[in-house]
């Protein structure tokens, strides 16, 4: 991490001391660009936006794609490293689970990811097996205890959040409430619980965890940024649902041009001097 790199980590770190604020979630360096140039503080990467930009499936139950399915570390970490170079905001990274069940290859991959110039980085507790969906919870603590070391041995600012998917896979709220608070005890600054969406639950995390909460929006009809404030809710995101609904505009196109060869999708595009603007070199 360049000297420049460890400002904009330190400000992350810090934007989560407070207030409530919104990281929208880019896939490559030119929707990370455009994500920047609207002003947000920071910027998270989206695992499943990566994969569908190499056509890929996101990894979900990803024991089930064979060999060829899922987005590899290597890969992933240049992509990374793509976005970060690209943009002067902090940039968090979405780590999956880690990119191996054990706790070493969790440690290995924030080593990696601090590396790629991450200013933070998500683990999940998902193994990607259907059958067994969420790690044991002393595993999965003991692999957010792993990367939290990982950031110190390092000695660079780094925002650690511990993702649960309990509420995804049915385990229920209060599996969520329990592993969100041992993530924090081991070492998470930040736990994420995607699922949470209605004001309901979500008031219910703020209340009962130990620390920061982050969710997800842009999948269902969502809460406003002023509600998820009023709710206590430190910071949101949008996982890949800016990238899905590109993908729309994309398949809509190709549609209107192969059953009716028309061209009205051109109608609402950028301009090539807009994104020339957008995407010209900073010096």
């Amino acid at each position: 991490m360049d000297s420049a790199q460890r400002v904009r980590a330190q400000a992350f770190v810090d934007l989560h001391r407070e207030g409530c604020f919104l990281l929208p979630n880019a896939w490559d360096a030119g929707s990370a660009r455009i994500l920047e140039s609207v002003g947000f503080p920071a910027i998270a990467t989206t695992s499943a936006g990566v994969a569908f930009s190499f056509g890929r499936p996101d990894h979900d139950f990803f024991t089930e794609h064979g060999a060829h399915g899922r987005v590899d570390r290597p890969t992933m970490m240049r992509r990374i490293h793509e976005i970060t170079g690209a943009v002067r905001v902090p940039v968090s990274a979405d780590l999956e689970e880690g990119y191996g069940p054990d706790a070493q290859e969790v440690a290995t991959t924030i080593s990696l990811a601090l590396e790629a110039g991450a200013a933070g980085g998500n683990i999940e507790d998902f193994t990607g097996d259907r059958s067994t969906p969420l790690f044991d919870e002393v595993h999965a603590v003991d692999r957010v205890r792993a990367a939290r070391a990982a950031v110190a041995a390092s000695g660079e600012p780094f925002v650690l959040v511990g993702r649960t998917d309990a509420l995804l896979v049915d385990a229920g709220l209060d599996a969520a409430i329990r592993r969100g608070n041992s993530y924090l005890a081991a070492g998470a600054d930040c736990v994420f619980v995607p699922g949470a969406a209605d004001a309901s639950t979500i008031a219910t995390l703020v209340d009962a965890l130990d620390g920061p909460l982050n969710v997800v929006m842009g999948l269902t009809g969502a809460l406003s940024m002023a509600e998820l404030a009023d709710l206590g809710v430190r910071r949101v995101t949008v996982g890949g649902s800016i990238a899905r609904s590109l993908y729309r505009h994309l398949l809509d196109a190709a549609h209107e041009l192969a059953e009716h060869g028309t061209f009205t999708y051109g109608d609402t595009q950028l301009s090539q001097s807009a994104l020339n603007d957008h995407f010209t070199d900073r010096t």
